[in-house]
C-alpha cells in the first residue's frame, strides 16, 4: 500500500493549491484587478522540493497524454503496436508452460523477489531521493534534472499500472487454477488478482528509460537495461507474475518513460560523441571539436 500512499501524498499540495488560486485570474472584492503571471507563479515553476504542486500538475498532464495516445497514432506507428500485440499473444500462449517448467523452489522464489524489490523499487527511489538531494548541492542540473523524470515516470507508470491491474483482474501464477485467468469469477469477487502488468517490470523499465534517454553512453544503458530486465526475469521466476505480464509491463514503462523525457526533459542529454561548433580567436574564426568522456 505504500505507493498509494505516496500518490496520496503528492495529490494533496495540488488540490490545496487549486482551491486558493483566484478564478479567472482575478481577486474577490477587486473585480478591476487582474493578476498577471510572472516567473514566480506556481504554474511558472519548474517542478522541484519547493513546487510539489507543479509536479503533481505534470504527472495528470502525462497520464491523460499517455492513456489518450490510442487516439493519436502516426503512420508508422502500426507496426510498433502489431510488433507489441505479437510479443504479447506468444507470451501469453507460453505462460502457463513457463511458469510449470520453473517448477516450484521456496528458497529461489524468495531471493528472487528480494531482489525485484531491491532493484526495481528501492534502489530507483533511493536514486530519485537522494540523486536530487546532490543534483541540488552539486547544482547539477542535468543530474537534478534526471531525477526528477525519473520520479514523474515512474508515478504515471504506478498509476497506470494499477488501473490497467484492476481492468484485467487477471490471477497470479499462485492464484485460482494456476493458469492466469482474467476475471476468473466476474464481477462478483473483484478484483482477484492484479498479475498484468507486473508493477515491478513497469517501474524498473520507465525508469532505465529515463536515465538512458538523459545520460546516453553505451555504459549507462547496458547497465540501467540489463537491471530492468533482470528485474523482470525475477518477477518470474519469483512466481509472481507471468511472462506475459512482465512483457507488458516493460514496454509499457519504457514507453512512459521515453514519453516523459520527450515531453518534460529540458537539459541536454550527457552525450558520449564529438560535436563541432564555430570559436573565435585571436587569429580568426575556427572550429571548435569536443568529446564527451564522461561516459
Amino acid at each position: 500500500m505504500y505507493p498509494r500512499i505516496l500518490i496520496v501524498c503528492l495529490l494533496v499540495p495540488a488540490c490545496v493549491s487549486i482551491g486558493q488560486a483566484p478564478a479567472n485570474g482575478s481577486t474577490t472584492g477587486s473585480p478591476t484587478t487582474t493578476i498577471t503571471a510572472t516567473a514566480t507563479s506556481p504554474a511558472a515553476k519548474e517542478c522541484g522540493i519547493s513546487a510539489i504542486q507543479v509536479c503533481v500538475l505534470h504527472v495528470a498532464q502525462d497520464e491523460w497524454g499517455i492513456v489518450t495516445a490510442p487516439l493519436r497514432i502516426r503512420a508508422g506507428d502500426e507496426l510498433k503496436l502489431a510488433a507489441f500485440g505479437v510479443g504479447t499473444g506468444l507470451a501469453v500462449a507460453t505462460d502457463v508452460n513457463a511458469i510449470e517448467e520453473l517448477g516450484v523452489h521456496p528458497d529461489r522464489e524468495h531471493n528472487a523477489s528480494k531482489y525485484s524489490d531491491y532493484v526495481g523499487i528501492y534502489a530507483p527511489a533511493a536514486f530519485v531521493g537522494v540523486g536530487y538531494l546532490v543534483g541540488k548541492a552539486k547544482h547539477n542540473r542535468h543530474f537534478e534534472e534526471t531525477t526528477l523524470l525519473a520520479e514523474e515516470a515512474m508515478v504515471d507508470s504506478f498509476i497506470l499500472n494499477t488501473a490497467l491491474g484492476y481492468a484485467f483482474d487477471r490471477e497470479t501464477p499462485v492464484e485460482g487454477n494456476g493458469k492466469g485467468a482474467l476475471w476468473p469469477h466476474g464481477p462478483s469477487t473483484w478484483p482477484d488478482g492484479q498479475s498484468m502488468p507486473s508493477d515491478h517490470s513497469i517501474l524498473a523499465w520507465s525508469f532505465a528509460h529515463v536515465v538512458a534517454q538523459e545520460y546516453t553512453g553505451w555504459a549507462t544503458k547496458l547497465v540501467v537495461y540489463s537491471l530492468a530486465g533482470s528485474v523482470s526475469a525475477a518477477r518470474v521466476v519469483a512466481r509472481k507474475h507471468f511472462p506475459s505480464d512482465v512483457f507488458v509491463g516493460g514496454v509499457l514503462g519504457y514507453y512512459v518513460g521515453g514519453y516523459v523525457v520527450r515531453r518534460r526533459g529540458k537539459e541536454a542529454p550527457g552525450r558520449g560523441e564529438l560535436s563541432l561548433s564555430p570559436i573565435r580567436t585571436p587569429n580568426g574564426t575556427g572550429i571548435e571539436i569536443s568529446y564527451n568522456f564522461s561516459h
